[in-house]
């Protein structure tokens, strides 16, 4: 199936204490580009984050915004500092014979002094940590997923149409050729019956400069490899997959064979055509840049 670059997926995953809400948006780009917005905490998680995106996306630039929530009650502990402690007191000892003062300390003032009872963050459980997130990861690039496929659809639809287009009007060049030798070969005799009057023509000379101007203005190449290059792209969407580049390539070799054929156009309806084509091929290309 053919996927679109831009998307949306959210997604929240709330597992005993623990709460992760994810949110990843996509828009286009020449390669795999992830920007990751989380709480420092999880920084060590980037690298596994990004291998697992890899496994749902192939091209797009993607931010990612996580969330984090921890309601464990006993998430924080109290920890005394007892070295912090006593060099307060040694301090306070100090202060008190130096300048004569009396040592009042009590245990509530020492456990005001900073650093002498602190809050710590328990050490939790990375496992556990990545289950919550890597489900609510998955959940959100599934979501963001199907977003690109519905899309795709949209694209690959259009582009279909595009391509029949393309194919009528490459039809129609080549049925507009023997219409043009024929002109050119009516033109020609009557131009040189002008110039010769009653005098005999010489068919063997009209039908040699009739083969000289067909050479000039013949497409057949071009338009036989134009049709090959649409049937190519059509056949790339139908496979789908990751076939962007791909068909960004195809389109650069259609336009080539479109420039081409209006060059060698010598007729007003074969140019109009031919500048048809490049129009539809120039909205083809601008398509395939939203496909992954």
């Amino acid at each position: 199936m053919i996927k679109s670059m831009t998307g949306f997926g959210r997604c929240e995953n709330l597992q005993g204490s623990r709460k992760f809400t994810v949110e990843m948006k996509a828009v286009n780009h020449r390669y795999f580009d992830v920007n990751i917005k989380m709480p420092k905490k999880l920084s060590f998680f980037e690298s596994a984050i990004r291998g697992m995106l890899k496994n749902y996306i192939q091209r797009g630039k993607v931010d990612v915004f996580i969330t984090y929530e921890d309601f464990t009650e006993e998430n924080f502990s109290l920890k005394y500092n007892e070295n912090i402690a006593g060099e307060y007191v040694r301090y306070y000892k100090q202060m008190a014979k130096t300048f004569g003062l009396e040592n009042d300390i009590r245990t509530s003032t020492l456990g005001r002094c900073p650093e002498v009872f602190t809050m710590e963050e328990s050490t939790a459980d990375e496992k556990e940590i990545w289950a919550v997130l890597e489900a609510a990861l998955e959940g959100a690039s599934r979501q963001l997923v199907e977003a690109r496929l519905k899309e795709g659809d949209a694209l690959k639809a259009d582009l279909f149409e595009k391509l029949d287009g393309m194919l009528a009007d490459v039809a129609s060049v080549e049925e507009r050729f023997p219409q043009i030798m024929a002109s050119y070969r009516e033109k020609l005799t009557e131009k040189v019956k002008e110039l010769l009057g009653d005098t005999q023509i010489e068919e063997g000379r009209i039908a040699a400069e009739v083969v000289l101007f067909a050479d000039k203005i013949c497409t057949d190449e071009e338009t036989v490899r134009l049709r090959s290059h649409i049937e190519n792209m059509k056949s790339c969407l139908m496979e789908g997959g990751s076939v962007g580049r791909k068909l960004d390539f195809i389109a650069q070799e259609m336009n080539r064979e479109a420039n081409t054929i209006l060059s060698k156009a010598n007729d007003l309806e074969t140019s109009n055509t031919a500048i048809n084509l490049k129009t539809e091929i120039e909205k083809v290309r601008e398509q395939i840049q939203n496909i992954e």
